[in-house]
């Protein structure tokens, strides 16, 4: 069979329609849409596949949205923190639901969207982001929900906003990577704080974090909760827009080790891949990936050899964690990072000018197909 080159992202077609056929199926029994956000996996060459189970995507800017209008062909519904003047026509031309993140932002774009769907023949439908107060999100750089985040308004700015303006639905979003406990929490902080306000709206986007496709994921609590609240409120239309439950362990990274370094006692095996460049998510977490046949250290277990692995950046702290494996490594050696395709793919650059992994796919038929190798002319056509 054939092989990927090193370094490459893999993706495997069987492990995300297994994925796609969870998510599609809680979707139809609780009655609600759940659409992927491009922020977390936007991997376009497989979009044909997602169109057959979801009725739309999330953006948050406008090449999102242009992917999801031009790759997809299914409805965009759009979120950005900020808007800029010279996007938002285009924006309107391919967004089904667009979101304001302000009540400032909504003063000044609302004026050309209800102009817009005077004329247009299907109109945009509008609401607002909405900060509960309230997120299980220990790790502040993912907590969406601070007292201080930027991100949505509180209920204060929004009754002011309300004086002036009608909107059709509510956005929010409080949650990461996390349970069904966490979802059902905050479907009750949305009750609490908004409660008086559901029955008025036509829609409610309860965001991304729910993590339903992870194997200890309580699908059945998270069911019963979108049921209660959809029994309690049946004019709302409620959405859920994961991240990374669509794509959650469907590929890996493939490296290999080019050599293997000795000081102070710790043994590094440097790649040809880049935590900084191509796995930022992790040192930004942060977070310890898996290696496919291998362990991570810990008091408990220290049989084994044990490697630090590091990146081929020149950045000081291009290294990650320490693991066991079985037998010595030696430069050749293949090294798997598993888990690497939400979030993973959509944050690497090309810092250093370190060679960018390929991208390829494994077909649910078995077969092999490489989607994309990159070179010195996506470097240089990225600067100027």
């Amino acid at each position: 069979m054939k092989s990927f080159p090193s370094p490459c992202y893999v993706l495997e077609e069987e492990l995300l329609t297994a994925n796609l056929e969870t998510i599609s199926s809680l979707a139809r029994s609780a009655g609600v849409r759940i659409i992927p956000a491009l922020k977390g996996f936007a991997l376009w060459r497989v979009f044909p596949l997602l169109a057959e189970y979801v009725d739309g995507a999330a953006a948050s800017s406008l090449n999102e949205a242009r992917l999801i209008a031009e790759e997809m062909g299914r409805p965009c519904y759009t979120y950005a923190p900020v808007y800029a003047e010279k996007e938002f026509s285009r924006l309107l031309d391919i967004s089904s639901h667009i979101t304001f993140n302000s009540a400032a932002q909504a003063r000044r774009f609302l004026p050309r969207l209800q102009g817009y769907n005077k004329k247009a023949a299907a109109g945009v439908s509008w609401g607002v982001r909405v900060n509960p107060g309230w997120s299980p999100v220990e790790t502040a750089l993912y907590n969406p929900a601070s007292p201080v985040s930027r991100l949505g308004m509180p209920r204060e700015e929004l009754d002011e906003l309300m004086t002036e303006y009608s909107p059709e639905g509510l956005h929010v979003h409080a949650l990461c990577e996390s349970s069904a406990r966490n979802s059902a929490d905050l479907i009750q902080a949305v009750r609490e704080g908004y409660g008086d306000l559901l029955s008025s709206l036509s829609w409610l986007n309860l965001g991304g974090g729910h993590l339903m496709t992870r194997k200890t994921y309580d699908l059945d609590l998270l069911g019963r909760s979108l049921k209660g609240l959809k029994a309690e409120y049946p004019n709302l239309t409620v959405i859920l827009e994961p991240g990374s439950a669509f794509a959650w362990e469907t590929g890996y990274l493939k490296s290999t080790v080019q050599d293997i370094v000795s000081r102070g006692g710790v043994l590094t095996a440097i790649l040809d891949v880049s935590f900084t460049a191509h796995m930022p998510d992790c040192l930004e977490m942060p977070y310890q990936p898996r290696i496919r046949g291998a362990r991570i250290v810990s008091a408990e277990d220290t049989r084994g050899y044990r490697y630090r692995m590091g990146g081929n950046s020149c950045l000081a702290g291009d290294v990650m964690g320490d693991w066991l494996f079985e037998k010595p490594l030696a430069p050749g050696d293949e090294i798997i990072f598993e888990d690497m395709i939400h979030y993973t793919m959509v944050k690497t650059s090309m810092f250093n000018g370190v060679a960018h992994p390929s991208i390829g796919i494994v077909r649910r038929d078995g077969s092999r197909e490489l989607l994309r190798e990159f070179g010195y002319g996506d470097y240089r056509d990225r600067l100027s």
